[in-house]
């Protein structure tokens, strides 16, 4: 029986490092505001999305091409978003980007705007399961009566990198294009850098 407690002793005592190596490298997890802005790798994040598309955005909506349009059209343009294609050297997820961008097309008030190639055809299947006679006659909603899109907002995202001696440099550029879809004409051109430096702890520069 003293063996027994003996080893069950040495057996705490050799585990004990493993649980206090396991307490202390387990994450510590603290709330924010979504909102807040916080840099951890100093690579493309939600900061860089929203403070891009709001800026764009309202760039967009100053230029001679709304007012134009509005003046001869006497209404508002209906602006679809295209795709913003990734060739940064990083991962981005170039669809919360489109989201950002939507939102603040939407929320300007100044537009309409035309749901995306994928929201339309999952919404023409809903139109179509309709027809099938499950639903109520006075509800159903009826085809040829889309709107279609007077403009498409396309884009990409470009990175240059500079790295020496454990400081780095990222230069942003996104490039964004407002198109004309019947005349393929280019109502407007915007252009967004950011230059970020990021430093690497511990190495002397």
């Amino acid at each position: 029986m003293f063996l027994v407690k003996n080893s069950f002793i040495r057996y705490l005592i050799m585990l004990l490092p493993v649980l206090v190596i396991s307490c202390a490298s387990a994450p510590k997890v603290t709330r924010t505001e979504a909102g807040e802005q916080i840099d951890l790798s100093g690579e493309w994040n939600d900061t860089d999305s929203q403070i891009v598309s709001a800026e764009m955005i309202k760039d967009a909506l100053s230029r001679a091409w709304l007012e134009e349009f509005v003046r001869t059209k006497n209404n508002k343009p209906k602006i679809i978003v295209g795709s913003v294609l990734n060739k940064s050297h990083e991962h981005i997820n170039t669809e919360t980007f489109v989201k950002d961008l939507q939102r603040e097309l939407i929320n300007s008030g100044r537009v309409n705007f035309v749901a995306s190639k994928a929201e339309r055809e999952e919404i023409r299947e809903e139109r179509k399961d309709q027809q099938t006679g499950f639903t109520d006659g006075s509800t159903i909603k009826s085809f040829g009566k889309e709107i279609g899109a007077d403009f498409m907002l396309n884009g990409t995202i470009n990175t240059i990198l500079d790295e020496i001696k454990g400081k780095r440099v990222v230069y942003y550029q996104v490039d964004l294009e407002l198109i004309d879809i019947e005349t393929n004409n280019k109502a407007w051109l915007g252009q967004k850098k950011i230059k970020k430096l990021v430093k690497r702890p511990g190495i002397k520069l």
